[in-house]
């Protein structure tokens, strides 16, 4: 038996659900950004929402659920904003840093939002595999983007880079969400980084 899943806006029929679940993601957001992991509790999320509680467990089986997808919205949204605003740099080391970067400095304007986000991936287990793979998609295709700009085909070795890209990132966000690193820290590693596996 397979581990339910958060509903997708694709799989609600009508334009009242997918505004509801837009509603409940907004209140997801405006929870974390004050408060972080901890502020967010499904009833209270419910009441921001001005939804049932049942209904928001249909919608979202869990919390982690929850701030996963909003992650997901969250990168959906960066991604918009680096199609609009192409990614400068005449390297693809320089690329994927302009792109890790302008991502990471968004995130870390919002402390708390990150906090949560980041520790929902963190404790995200196989129940939540089709909603950490949507993440892990969106987080390929951004820096695939900026190391092949303008190719839509890319090589298994050009996703095997951002996936470990995408893996240097997420541990140097997790040690900046604990406070075991500066944001000038997490900055100077990830770029030291991305170098490295350029050189």
């Amino acid at each position: 038996m397979s581990s339910p899943s958060a509903l997708t806006t694709d799989e609600l029929g009508s334009a009242a659900q997918r505004e509801r679940r837009e509603r409940i993601l907004d209140a997801t957001i405006v929870l974390a950004s004050k408060g972080g992991f901890d502020a967010v509790q499904m009833r209270g999320v419910a009441e921001q929402a001005d939804v049932a509680l049942g209904t928001l467990y249909r919608y979202f089986p869990s919390k982690i659920h929850l701030l996963v997808t909003a992650l997901t919205r969250e990168f959906q949204r960066v991604e918009d904003t680096l199609i609009a605003r192409p990614v400068e740099g005449d390297t693809a080391s320089a690329r994927v840093i302009n792109v890790l970067r302008r991502t990471t400095r968004g995130l870390q304007g919002d402390p708390n939002l990150t906090e949560a986000l980041t520790r929902s991936f963190m404790f995200a287990d196989k129940s939540v595999a089709h909603e950490i793979h949507t993440v892990g998609m969106l987080m390929t295709r951004m820096f695939t983007r900026a190391m092949r700009p303008g190719v839509d085909e890319v090589s298994d070795d050009d996703i095997a880079v951002a996936r470990v890209i995408c893996d240097v990132w997420l541990s140097a966000l997790v040690a900046w969400v604990t406070g075991r690193s500066t944001a000038e820290e997490t900055a100077a590693h990830m770029e030291h980084a991305v170098r490295l596996i350029f050189r």
